[in-house]
């Protein structure tokens, strides 16, 4: 392994207490500052020092895509929340009464895309088992209860409502055994993801309390780890004080017989430049580990070709394979932050025609919506109409998986629920109408 460097800086987080001052920074005036932290009263704010001081250029801010990319934004809600929420904020208003507020614009913002707390969640028996997702037979999502927040939160980020403080909204358990004794029972399951937040802001203790168990079933042939941590905060894997410990526990679950997966968030090609970046993921993939690069596609940080080609060049070189570009999801802030299907397919399109075929094992434009992952192959004309073409990479149903099928284009659709199907009058995934 490389020996962990020396001299660097530990971990200092900045939270909302901290955001009228950095959001001087930016150059923002008094009326501005205050529409912001409105803002931040309904959606999470959280970033760190790397982030701050190495990541963000606070001379194009707040224009820089990686200011935009962890700073909440004036006109990311409807303008009417924000002026009522400002108000309250600059008349010093109870805090009970700013919170219930916050909780009355977050009820509008779809907090639980795809089914999470109704169709996701698994039952042993008559009772729903916490803190884990079975959304496709051979998957099972984990959400550990001590990786409930991030190194710093992105601005689109479609698990928002775990980071707000509101108990009714949090997936998590710290029960290992419950997950073991679940996946015993369905043996269907050889890929468990461990998820949150970001299960990298654990210890290496905490996470191999989660990880150990898992190694004796037989039946898992992969364990997922979702993480922002090798974009904002790269340490983690290099100069932490367990991060030595932590490479080596991965080498121990590589060792078991299971493919150890790193998903990593990368959203913008600034992410990639750091030397500790380069550092964190040579120790990683030297581990044994595979590193998998997703993000969905942003308005206003990432919506260029040019920007994904040059993620997944770097990504390749690096030894990354790069996987996923996903499309905006159904919540939070996705009015402010998606970018139309058809636009979303040229710019996969035109990215992906730029890069080599080895990296072109990415997928996308790719939606996580509430039958599964539908991707966008294509626009194109079928018998006088003008088509989207879509297909399932994933599915509820794995019979729809890999099966085409056609929906009216529309150049304003963002999600699937925008789509009418084409040449059926339904699409695969519902239900026929009733003959009367």
């Amino acid at each position: 392994m490389i020996l962990n460097q020396t001299g660097t800086r530990r971990f200092k987080a900045y939270t909302s207490k901290h955001l009228d001052e950095l959001l001087r920074r930016a150059g923002l005036d008094d009326g501005e500052r205050l529409k912001v932290r409105a803002v931040a009263t309904v959606l999470p704010f959280r970033t760190n020092a790397y982030v701050v001081d190495e990541l963000i250029d606070w001379s194009a801010a707040p224009h820089d895509p990686m200011y935009r990319l962890v700073f909440p934004q004036a006109d990311m809600l409807p303008e009417a929340d924000v002026a009522r929420l400002a108000d309250l904020l600059k008349a010093e208003s109870p805090n009970a009464e700013v919170q219930a507020e916050a909780a009355r614009v977050r009820a509008q913002l779809n907090p639980h895309p795809a089914g999470q707390m109704e169709l996701n969640v698994p039952r042993m028996g008559e009772e729903p088992v916490p803190g884990m997702q079975h959304k496709y037979p051979e998957t099972v999502l984990f959400f550990p209860k001590q990786g409930q927040t991030c190194h710093a939160y992105c601005t689109y980020c479609f698990r928002w409502a775990q980071f707000v403080g509101d108990a009714d909204l949090k997936f998590a358990s710290d029960d290992i055994g419950q997950l073991v004794a679940y996946l015993r029972q369905h043996p269907e399951v050889t890929s468990v993801l461990i998820t949150g937040g970001d299960a990298m802001i654990m210890g290496e203790p905490v996470i191999r309390r989660y990880l150990e168990p898992l190694l004796e079933l037989e039946q898992l042939e992969s364990i997922r780890i979702g993480t922002k941590a090798l974009a904002y905060w790269p340490q983690r894997f290099v100069s932490d004080p367990d991060a030595d410990a932590t490479l080596g526990l991965f080498e121990e679950v590589v060792r078991a017989g299971k493919n150890l997966a790193f998903m990593a968030h990368f959203s913008h090609p600034r992410e990639l430049e750091s030397p500790l970046v380069e550092s964190a993921v040579r120790r990683i993939i030297g581990s044994g580990a595979t590193i998998r690069t997703q993000a969905p596609l942003i308005r206003s940080i990432n919506d260029e070709p040019a920007v994904w080609s040059a993620m997944w060049r770097r990504q390749h070189r690096m030894g990354m394979i790069p996987y996923y570009l996903f499309v905006e999801r159904d919540t939070g802030p996705q009015d402010y932050f998606a970018v139309p299907l058809g636009r979303a397919y040229e710019i996969f399109r035109d990215a992906y025609a730029s890069v080599s075929g080895l990296c072109r094992t990415v997928r996308g434009p790719s939606m996580s919506a509430t039958p599964g992952k539908v991707c966008v192959d294509g626009v194109t004309e079928i018998a006088g109409q003008r088509v989207f073409v879509l297909h399932f990479i994933q599915a509820r149903d794995p019979a729809l998986v890999g099966r085409p099928f056609f929906a009216h284009y529309d150049p304003a659709a963002v999600w699937l629920t925008d789509l009418r199907p084409a040449f059926a009058d339904v699409f695969p995934f519902q239900a026929a109408p009733a003959r009367v």
